[in-house]
């Protein structure tokens, strides 16, 4: 999917929400682990409820190389599902990958190849050669970590390196990579007043920002200092939206909270 394509959604359903497939068993409705595979049972049911109001969905891969090659199984049916019936929704692999050349190739290909994801998200701390195997899918988006939204993020994001902050540095440094214009950065909404200045530097770049909700993020202030002519941002839910409820109704629950959140969008747009 081209940003073009992604930013025409966003037009169409008036919303930049990202929902998180981060699927925990033991926060799911206990009758789903009846199912022959719950967590795919769990994904299915919230996009088919959210899927007009979202522009993108973000599994976390964590959620499920937890649980070996069941796990995979799920992520593999939940992208299958998502490509087959909903193919203008951007899709976002959260890997945060990032290894030397020929490890990082094969990260690459497992996720835009084998998979087919839209994008995967890549820690850039080994450099350049560890990002451009990604960047070498012409048709496929890497997401850099910049500024994350965790409190650690100021151990190392936000130190100055000869009177700039690491975070300014990586961003200015990964332009310069080949294929730099298929790089989207990861900013969390709890950095908010970080937005501004991030924008000087990539002013056209999609953003996608974590933080919004549960972490505590202003949506107001991510539009304010963040959102570009084309939009530039996906806002990631993953919490208040499928955990909405506890209950067998939890799809209905994540649609009505994912609404709010169209609809608090749908204002700045």
């Amino acid at each position: 999917m081209t940003t073009s394509q992604l930013t025409e959604q966003i037009r169409l359903k008036k919303s930049f929400l990202c929902i998180g497939l981060d699927v925990d068993l033991n926060k799911i409705p206990k009758q789903l682990l009846k199912e022959e595979d719950p967590i795919f049972a769990f994904n299915k049911a919230i996009i088919d409820a959210t899927h007009h109001l979202a522009v993108a969905y973000k599994p976390n891969l964590a959620f499920y190389e937890a649980h070996g090659i069941k796990g995979w199984k799920a992520l593999e049916k939940t992208i299958n599902y998502l490509n087959e019936n909903h193919p203008n929704i951007f899709s976002i692999a959260d890997a945060k990958r990032g290894d030397i050349g020929n490890t990082s190739g094969m990260y690459a290909k497992a996720f835009f190849e084998d998979l087919n994801f839209d994008s995967v998200t890549v820690a850039p701390y080994m450099g350049k050669d560890s990002v451009e195997p990604f960047l070498a899918y012409q048709d496929k988006h890497t997401i850099l970590l910049a500024l994350t939204s965790n409190a650690g993020a100021y151990d190392f994001q936000t130190q100055r390196l000869n009177g700039e902050e690491l975070y300014k540095k990586v961003i200015k440094t990964s332009k310069k990579w080949n294929n730099g214009q298929n790089l989207m950065y990861v900013v969390g909404a709890t950095k908010a007043e970080y937005l501004q200045e991030i924008r000087k530097i990539i002013p056209e770049s999609f953003l996608l920002v974590p933080g919004v909700g549960a972490q505590g993020g202003s949506l107001e202030e991510v539009c304010k200092f963040g959102m570009n002519r084309n939009v530039g941002l996906l806002v990631n839910a993953s919490r208040a939206v499928i955990y909405a409820s506890e209950g067998m109704d939890f799809a209905e629950a994540a649609a009505a909270e994912a609404k709010k959140m169209q609809q608090e969008m749908a204002a700045f747009l």
